[in-house]
């Protein structure tokens, strides 16, 4: 073969890897912006968190306003969407505050910020994340704010994962970087390991009490903690992403019902009889859920026909009834205030 021929040769191959390339990156950013035909219509303007009964989450429908903190009426959840040019990957608020994790595709850590907001979304305060953002919730009162983020791994189904889970006081800007660092009591017991991770904070409307995930040793429990005491203590085994009902009676969770396996079912625990209530949505689901009332939890699931997408579904908490959408191409919604 001549060299002429080899060079030839050479410059089809590169084309042609160049353009199998082009492809796969062209065929990635269509996945990435699809469009569903029920995906609501997402338009700018002014986005508060001081009521008026709005229903707040970040926007998944493709387009300019994709990741955009979005508001909707409460009772139209389906409606057209005002859009915030506030950009989130998770996001939460309550009583005028709220807390936008914000991660860039492919950014390094020292690149993720938790944004404390007031209720205009103007920026108050703002934290480096040690990872990629997971989980966050804001306090009844809107004074403290929490969030976890992934530090090793991906997701809770990752064979090898660590998370690492912040409170934040939002009016002194006084940090807990590391929950970890909480005394834990286990069975009545003082209890420590290496391999202690927490996530999935919810608090009370105390200023000082939360509920949180803690793992260690292969199981998940509940704990009750006390930020004032910097101390947690279990409640109940195999109990994930906990959130507190508005009486504070009851917790809405994640329970693994299978092994080693990325499977989880909605249940909800009586704080006072420790006795639980599957739930009527029988699909796995991977998210915190929050209370709309003390009636409904709202939470997300992968969206059909739509890469890197949730749709928000509704079930009521005692056990009956069925599933309900209630908002397609969205996720992280912040509960109503009228």
């Amino acid at each position: 073969m001549t060299r002429s021929r080899r060079l030839l040769l050479l410059l089809l191959a590169v084309l042609l890897l160049g353009g199998a390339g082009t492809a796969v990156v062209l065929r990635a950013a269509a996945r990435a912006e699809q469009t569903r035909p029920d995906d609501p219509v997402a338009v700018p303007g002014s986005v508060a968190l001081d009521g008026g009964g709005r229903l707040v989450f970040v926007n998944g429908a493709a387009g300019p306003h994709r990741g955009a903190v979005v508001s909707v009426p409460g009772g139209e959840p389906r409606a057209e969407r005002t859009a915030s040019g506030l950009t989130c990957r998770r996001f939460h608020a309550a009583a005028g505050t709220g807390v936008c994790l914000s991660s860039a595709p492919g950014a390094l850590a020292q690149d993720n910020r938790a944004v404390i907001v007031d209720s205009g979304l103007r920026p108050v305060r703002s934290f480096p994340l040690a990872g990629t953002p997971s989980r966050a919730r804001v306090s009844p009162s809107g004074r403290f704010a929490a969030w976890t983020v992934f530090v090793s791994g991906e997701s809770y189904s990752s064979a090898f994962f660590s998370t690492r889970t912040a409170i934040a006081d939002t009016r002194t800007g006084a940090l807990e970087p590391d929950l970890e660092k909480f005394s834990v009591t286990m069975d009545g017991r003082p209890y420590s390991a290496a391999d202690v991770n927490f996530w999935g904070v919810t608090f009370s409307g105390d200023d000082d009490t939360f509920y949180a995930t803690l793992a260690t040793a292969g199981q998940t429990h509940l704990v009750k903690g006390s930020i004032s005491r910097r101390s947690v203590t279990t409640l109940a085994k195999n109990v994930e992403c906990p959130s507190l009902s508005p009486d504070e009676t009851r917790i809405a969770y994640k329970k693994r019902v299978q092994r080693g396996a990325s499977l989880w079912r909605e249940h909800v625990l009586d704080l006072r009889t420790l006795r639980e209530q599957p739930l009527a949505e029988k699909r796995s689901v991977d998210d915190q859920a929050l209370w709309l009332d003390d009636r409904t939890l709202a939470y997300g699931l992968p969206a059909d026909g739509a890469a890197d997408t949730t749709d928000l579904w509704t079930v009521r908490a005692d056990g009956s009834g069925e599933p309900g959408l209630l908002a397609p191409a969205a996720s992280s919604p912040a509960r109503p205030v009228s």
